[in-house]
This record gives structure tokens, sequence and C-alpha cells, in this order.
């Protein structure tokens, strides 16, 4: 049996949340294979709205189990909220949910080193969540990382504060006056305290060696779905560097994520929006400025689900999707967000970039505003609401062939598209 994955193929916020919810009846376990509590997944059934940060979106399905993998780094106070807010929807948190033992946990001083290095690079900042992910992973390839497994030994607090320590010495010469920085509203003493009960707690849940429990899994036949947070135009290797997360969302982070090795990947599903968004700083060379920005971030509801910030909009990038889907190895597209394009009289995509006079299909390693330019393809809109749409045939003819297009210009079929935030909203489409 081989695991199938589902993935972004932009800068995240694609919906992966939703999709994952959707077709997880169809899988046994769910594993997330990386990034933290930076991730926002959001579902919506039965009029009630979830956001899941660090918890695989498979969790509100009793049938299937879901495991945070060894390259999630998980923050153990904001884990404690997350699960209380799911107490009345999960009945047995220890049936459902399993935490590999090497994933690494986040510590309230990796928080206050974001803040403190975001401050330092002043104009050049990244545009961090500040959740501490990227000094977490710069711990675990330092090899001074805690991990869950830890909170089982009886040397934790003292392994807790060396790191802490280090982590003050570093902070000092930065010259950041922690004691002023609120964390989630807490002084530093305060949040470190309530943190470490919830640290602590985590040996109140199924703690495992989960690439065993995957390998196992596999070996009798259970159907798995790796779960990618953030997109892979934010991957740590092949994103837009250096405004990209710490880890590697590609299908490649699967490997090392949950210990499979690279023949045990099946089905690779690459999940893109109908347009394009940008959370924080970098490159996005299809950004809209103007009032059709507007209109798509309004109609879109195009807000971070983690940071409640504004995302950037734009027309859909056909280049930098190309180059996400040579990357991933996909196997079959999932088109979101496609009702949002409902009322645009034209509709663009960008097909190639000019760079300094030559055309590319893919994103140069110098991605910058002024140097690369997209070129569009205009269609026409299909001014027509989607909700009636239920197979190929009801579709609108313009939307056909704006589907028709993105298939022929990336070879792989587009095999779901989401008509709205419902999980009830979405279309399987059978492609020949």
């Amino acid at each position: 049996m081989k695991l199938d994955v589902i993935l972004g193929l932009q800068w995240g916020d694609e919906g992966k949340g939703k999709i994952v919810d959707v077709l997880t009846r169809k899988y046994d376990i769910i594993a997330r294979f990386q990034g933290g509590p930076n991730a926002g997944h959001t579902l919506i059934f039965d009029n009630k709205k979830y956001v899941l940060h660090t918890i695989p979106s498979g969790i509100f399905h009793e049938s299937s189990k879901n495991i945070i993998g060894n390259g999630v780094v998980i923050e153990p106070l904001i884990f404690q909220n997350e699960l209380k807010k799911l107490n009345d929807s999960v009945s047995d948190f220890n049936k459902v949910l399993f935490i590999s033992r090497k994933a690494h946990l986040i510590l309230p001083s990796h928080r206050l080193l974001d803040a403190a290095y975001e401050a330092a690079k002043g104009k050049q900042k990244i545009g961090s969540t500040l959740k501490g992910i990227g000094p977490t992973y710069t711990d675990k390839i330092a090899r001074n990382g805690l991990r869950v497994g830890d909170v089982q030994s009886n040397t934790f607090l003292e392994k807790y504060n060396n790191i802490k320590n280090n982590h003050l010495q570093i902070i000092n010469y930065l010259k950041f006056d922690y004691t002023e920085h609120k964390i989630d509203g807490f002084s530093f003493e305060e949040y470190e305290k309530i943190w470490i009960d919830a640290a602590l707690g985590l040996n109140k849940l199924s703690l495992v060696d989960s690439e065993i429990m995957i390998n196992e899994a596999l070996s009798n036949n259970q159907k798995i779905l790796a779960e990618g947070a953030q997109g892979t135009l934010l991957d740590i290797d092949f994103g837009t560097y250096p405004f990209v997360t710490s880890s590697n969302t590609i299908s490649a982070g699967v490997c090392s994520g949950l210990g499979v090795a690279p023949n045990k990947i099946g089905e690779v599903y690459g999940i893109f929006k109908a347009y394009c968004t940008r959370v924080g700083s970098g490159p996005f060379p299809t950004e809209l400025f103007d009032k059709t920005g507007d209109m798509l971030r309004q109609i879109g509801c195009e807000f971070g689900s983690t940071t409640g910030r504004p995302r950037r909009c734009g027309w859909l990038d056909l280049a930098a999707l190309k180059y996400a889907c040579m990357l991933n190895g996909t196997t079959a597209l999932i088109m979101m967000k496609t009702d949002v394009l409902n009322d645009f009289d034209e509709i663009k995509v960008a097909t190639h970039y000019n760079y300094k006079g030559t055309l590319l299909n893919y994103l140069p390693f110098d991605v910058s505003h002024d140097e690369v330019l997209p070129v569009y393809k205009t269609f026409k809109g299909w001014k027509c609401e989607l909700k009636d749409v239920k197979n190929l045939d009801d579709m609108p003819a313009a939307l056909k062939l704006y589907i028709s297009f993105i298939e022929d210009q990336l070879q792989i079929p587009i095999i779901i598209l989401s008509t709205g935030p419902d999980r009830t909203q979405t279309i399987f489409r059978e492609v020949n």
C-alpha cells in the first residue's frame, strides 16, 4: 500500500483543510508531516466554522486516526487551547489523535527569539507569524531542540532551562527588551508557567513512535493521507527565499516528516486557488494593487486564519503553478474558491514571465517585482452563481474553457472543484 499526499501549490491558504476533511472518509489515517501553529486550516460544516493549526484535518471523523508527525513543531499551550475548542466535537482524543515523540517543541523563548529577529531585520522583515517556528527548526538542525518525548523524562525541566538560558543570551545580545514584550497577552514569566503545565500535559495524550505506526499501517494495507501545511512556494529550499517558511512543504518533505520511503508515495494531490494570494512580505508577480485586487480580497474573505492579516491578492500564476507541480510530482489538481470569480467580467491568467527580455515558464532565482513581469492571457468571466452546479455538464461554458486551459497548460487533470466554503460545496469531476 502507498501513502497519498495532499499539499498546497501556491503560498499557502489554498483550502487544504476543507479538502482533507472531504477526503478523510476514504482514508484510515490522516498525518501532518511539517509546519506548526503558523498553519491555519479552516473547515466549515453544519453551519459551524473550525480553524485547525496543528491537529490534522481528519479529526472530525471518528473512523479515522490522526497523526502529528515528527516533522511538525508543536507549541504545547497553543495546542492545548486548540484541543479545548474541539472538546464538544471530539469524544476521546486518545482514540483518534497520536503525536510523534520525535516532533519538536516550540518554547516560549523561541517565540521571543522570533520577535527579536524580526525586529532586528527592520524593513527587511519576512512577515513572520511570531509563533516561534523558525527558531524551533533552527534549534532542531543545530541539535539543541526539545522533543515531545522529552516531556516523559525526569530531566525535562533541566533541559528546558538550559535551552531557555541560551536563548535569553541571544535576545540580550540583540538588545531586545523581552520584559516589555507580550506573548499572546502574557509576560514571558506568566507565559512560561502555563506553557510548562501544557507541555507536561502532553503526557496525558497518545505519544507514539509515529514512523513505526505509519509503516506498520502501510504494511497492513491501511490507507493514509499525508497533509501538508503552508504551500510549495513557501518551501525552505524551493520557495521565494528568504520569504519562506522553515520546513520542506513539498512532497519530498513527507519522507523526512513522517519517516516513509520515497517509493511509498502514491498519488500527489495539489491544491490551488482559482486566483493567487499571499500573506506577509515577499515576491508576488501577479499581485493586484487596484480595485480588482480589493474585490478578490473581499469576496474571497482573504484574511489570514492564523494572523487575521489581509492577504495580498492577484491573478492565477501558471508559471509558478507549473513549477510547483514539477517539484511535487503532482498527479491530480484540486481548484479552490472557483466561486470567488463569479462576478468578474474578465479573468486573467499569467502564462509566462518576461524576465529581462526572456520569456520564462518557471520561477527564476531572483524573482522580484521589478524584474519579473507576468505575461497574461485574458478569459471571459462566467458571470453566474455556481451553487447549483453539481457536475461538468452544468458548468457555464466560460468556466469549462478556464478549466480546460489550465489542464492543457499543466498536463494534469483537475479532479475536484470547490464552489464554496462548506464541505457540501464540492464538485468531483470524472476526467477521461
